[in-house]
């Protein structure tokens, strides 16, 4: 069961996620390791986290917010995170999309570090606390999208039901 790995505040900006002295790396290989670089226990948590454990990071309200730079959300799929947060900028939530990264929009959510979590479709259950917390979900059509890892993986399934691939 996922674990929340840490809890951030409100109005965070895809600056403080991945900060603009690395813009020059793109490649969703390389970024992860820069992920809240400026937050060294964060970073370094992330950092020694097994990338194929999957993990929870909590955050405030107007998560994402600022520039739209896309490494904001790569660095954080790296890492395989799930983003839940009470709610999302819209550039970072539809990068998030395009991306295939999980944010899940609850905005009652109350964790804490090292609680389980576990998600279904409609809420969020923190096993540790004993609470469950409504979720809003997405559209369908983007549901699929992020389901398929992203916009592209999304686009290539389409076209090979298309011509029967």
């Amino acid at each position: 069961m996922p674990k929340v790995i840490y809890k951030i505040g409100d109005d965070i900006s895809t600056d403080i996620i991945y900060p603009g002295r690395y813009m020059a790396t793109v490649l969703p290989t390389e970024t992860p390791q820069y992920a809240f670089d400026d937050i060294k226990d964060l970073n370094k948590s992330l950092n020694e986290k097994p990338k194929s454990d999957q993990a929870i990071l909590i955050g405030g309200k107007n998560f994402g917010c600022g520039s739209s730079r896309e490494q904001a959300v790569s660095t954080l799929k790296g890492h395989n995170l799930t983003v839940i947060a009470k709610d999302f900028a819209r550039i970072f939530l539809q990068n998030s999309i395009n991306l295939g990264l999980n944010t899940v929009i609850c905005p009652e959510i109350e964790a804490e570090i090292n609680d389980d979590i576990e998600l279904q479709p409609d809420i969020v259950i923190n096993h540790t606390q004993g609470k469950s917390f409504p979720i809003i979900p997405l559209p369908a059509a983007r549901k699929a999208i992020v389901e398929a890892g992203g916009l592209i993986p999304y686009t290539q399934k389409l076209l090979k039901e298309k011509l029967g691939v």
